[in-house]
């Protein structure tokens, strides 16, 4: 009871199809190879899924309310930090922020990047006008650079490249590839 009323906890928001079929894939994949997908992780990955930027930790925490009331910061970072450990979602590091990983799924047992280099690896497109950011996986960027670090002794343990710029959409709204950053 809060102030007189029942507050209902709902167990899932009304996501779109695409993210329920991605969600249903990754509860699979858990599975598959002996994790549990909570209905806490679950949620906050539908969450990260659903929107069109990135996310960071207290706007997930803020959308996770409405569903789960008593959710705490730790709720929430509990949450990420298995999503991140189980290469499901990638944090951007310039927004301090969450995004799905749009590779790992379709990465099998005998994913010859994975196996050559030992590290999940990925390009990120970082739009200054609108926010969106595109996930590229080219693995001929991903070599270059980790045979370049294991050239000087260095063992890699990720591979993020951010590249900050214009989207496509913006460039064509005329937006300019000025220095300005959107606030987050």
């Amino acid at each position: 009871m809060k102030g007189g009323r029942l507050v209902q906890q709902q167990a899932e928001p009304d996501f779109a199809a695409h993210v329920i079929a991605r969600l249903d894939e990754v509860a699979d994949w858990c599975h598959h190879h002996g994790q549990r997908l909570t209905i806490t992780r679950r949620l906050v990955l539908g969450l990260i899924l659903a929107e069109e930027r990135p996310l960071g930790a207290y706007d997930i925490l803020s959308l996770l309310r409405e569903y789960q009331p008593k959710a705490v910061p730790p709720t929430v970072y509990r949450a990420l930090e298995f999503l991140l450990e189980q290469g499901l979602i990638h944090r951007i590091e310039r927004l301090s922020a969450f995004v799905g990983c749009h590779h790992r799924l379709a990465c099998h047992a005998d994913c010859k990047s994975h196996k050559a280099w030992g590290v999940h690896r990925a390009q990120f497109l970082i739009c200054r006008h609108c926010g969106r950011v595109q996930e590229l996986e080219q693995d001929v960027v991903a070599a270059v650079l980790l045979q370049s670090a294991r050239g000087q002794g260095f063992h890699a343990e990720a591979a993020t490249v951010e590249i900050e710029g214009t989207c496509a959409e913006c460039a064509a709204a005329g937006q300019s590839n000025g220095n300005e950053m959107i606030d987050h």
